[in-house]
């Protein structure tokens, strides 16, 4: 009998094994300064990751272009390392201190530790510690390329002005700012409990009893809101387009009463479901069609003649870098460096 037994649990244990060796054994190996095995298990990970963002299975030759992808990079991290061209700790540690920066902007502080590594896990599925390896691989190998190829790189000459100008003609038929405004708000947030929006109500109604329709008394008291215990906020709100996508964001009652407003007017309270809000238009502009020089986007120091050059020289750099890349792939596979298991991709 415990033969048998035996028997029946090594019957199901061979197909987890055979899977499991399956799994370790190699896609293809890299082998330009060292031998580097990328394993089954190591292809299978990165088309999943590939297949849950792109929500797709992907098909047999593409399965294969994510295992070239991982070859060339492979090769270009020993040529790094061969050549002494690798990333330093400072490098790497100024572009994570990026990452941080652009979610300090985002909430309006810097971020604890916690926050920022959970943003981190949220955004792109990966442990800091993870992330921030596979930020230094992608920086390594973008200074290799950068640095081998810099002639090409060094190549690139801006766009004239005679080309942002034909561009500008061909696009100004999209270059059209909508009707848009600039407010101030005095905001009362929803307290707490069942009664929490009506005792907000009552805030603003009372401030807005006191400014009635006079809008120097609606400044003075924004000013009051930077006073502890206010019990409300105030400042700028920004500029607001006219537009489907702002409306689906603010709402149609906001979007309504605030283009009903003329420049210096103050608004009646509005309610929300996060409180109550009263605004103040403090410039208005009605839609035209951009001009070279006007500001591309209103708040923002960067004229339209500035967005097409910099779209028409990212266009450029763009055609370099897969210029380049494919030259240094040619230069780094040349003498097959490099070995791929077909009989292992049977899967």
């Amino acid at each position: 009998m415990k033969r048998i037994v035996k028997a029946i649990l090594l019957a199901a244990l061979v197909p987890v094994l055979s899977f499991a060796q399956t799994d370790l054994q190699p896609a293809a190996t890299v082998n330009l300064t060292k031998t580097e095995p990328i394993t089954v298990k190591q292809l299978k990970a990165e088309i999943t990751k590939i297949e849950v963002q792109s929500k797709r299975t992907l098909s047999v030759p593409e399965r294969r272009q994510v295992l070239d992808i991982m070859i060339n990079e492979r090769l270009a991290m020993q040529a790094s390392e061969r050549d002494k061209l690798g990333l330093t700790e400072n490098e790497l540690n100024q572009q994570m201190q990026q990452a941080r920066n652009m979610m300090k902007q985002k909430i309006g502080r810097d971020p604890t530790d916690k926050e920022f590594e959970e943003a981190v896990k949220a955004e792109t599925g990966l442990k800091l510690a993870d992330f921030k390896e596979q930020m230094r691989r992608q920086l390594t190998i973008q200074k290799y390329l950068m640095t081998k190829k810099r002639s090409l790189f060094e190549g690139i000459k801006p766009p004239t002005d005679a080309e942002i100008l034909s561009m500008y003609e061909l696009s100004k038929a999209k270059l059209v700012r909508p009707d848009t405004v600039r407010f101030t708000i005095i905001f009362v947030a929803r307290g707490e409990g069942a009664d929490g929006q009506r005792k907000a109500k009552e805030i603003a109604d009372k401030l807005a009893a006191e400014i009635g329709h006079n809008s120097t008394k609606f400044d003075e008291i924004s000013l009051r809101s930077q006073k502890p215990n206010a019990g409300f906020q105030a400042g700028d709100g920004g500029y607001l387009p006219k537009s489907a996508e702002a409306q689906q964001v603010v709402g149609i009652d906001f979007m309504n009463a605030l283009f009903a407003l003329k420049n210096g007017e103050v608004s009646r309270v509005l309610e929300t479901p996060r409180g109550c809000q009263i605004v103040k238009v403090t410039e208005t502009y009605v839609q035209k069609t951009l001009e070279l020089n006007d500001p591309y986007q209103l708040g923002t120091p960067g004229t339209v003649k500035d967005y097409i050059g910099n779209m028409l020289l990212q266009q450029r750099q763009q055609k370099v870098v897969e210029e380049a890349t494919l030259e240094l792939v040619k230069e780094l596979r040349s003498g097959n460096p490099y070995k791929v298991f077909d009989k292992n991709l049977e899967w």
